[in-house]
């Protein structure tokens, strides 16, 4: 059937799209999740726990390193008796890069890249061994950072996806 006043079929006018209409496919479009991201829910905040924690405990582990690099007097605990006996300038170097890389790690995890995610998860467990290993000398600090390694772990492994597409939205 054709229009006079227009001049165009049914279907010709059927098919075209007006200004709103394409508004409005846009705005569902991007709304809608991609299809490999899971939407946003509640648990994004524990990643964004989890990603400011990596960078804060990271720093921290940066200090304790700078300690242990500085100045060896100030432990209580001999490093003979540490469980794995070791100079605690070696120790000292050792949570200073592992602390650097972590807050690159939470930097990255912020980001929303996958990468930081598996590098987080990695950092994590391998702070809360170290930890295991530097708990004759500081065993409350080492008890909360083990703690808190275990909730980064969780929270980037089981809900690490979501902050993609949360960040996607413009509110990271």
């Amino acid at each position: 059937m054709e229009y006079p006043r227009y001049g165009q079929t049914q279907e010709a006018v059927r098919d075209q799209v007006t200004p709103s209409q394409a508004r409005q496919d846009a705005q569902m479009a991007q709304d809608r999740p991609m299809a490999d991201e899971p939407a946003p829910t509640g648990w994004v905040g524990w990643v964004v726990f989890a990603g400011i924690t990596m960078m804060v405990l990271g720093c921290f582990q940066a200090f304790m390193g700078l300690v242990g690099v500085f100045n060896t007097d100030f432990y209580l605990v001999t490093a003979g008796d540490l469980a794995i006996p070791v100079n605690y300038t070696a120790w000292g170097w050792f949570h200073l890069i592992m602390g650097v890389v972590v807050v690159l790690a939470g930097v990255a995890v912020m980001a929303g890249k996958t990468w930081g995610r598996a590098v987080g998860i990695f950092l994590a467990g391998l702070q809360a061994l170290v930890n295991f290993a530097w708990f004759p000398a500081y065993p409350f600090w080492s008890a909360i950072v083990i703690a808190v390694d275990v909730l980064v772990i969780y929270a980037l492994a089981v809900h690490g996806r979501e902050i993609k597409a949360f960040s996607r939205n413009g509110v990271l």
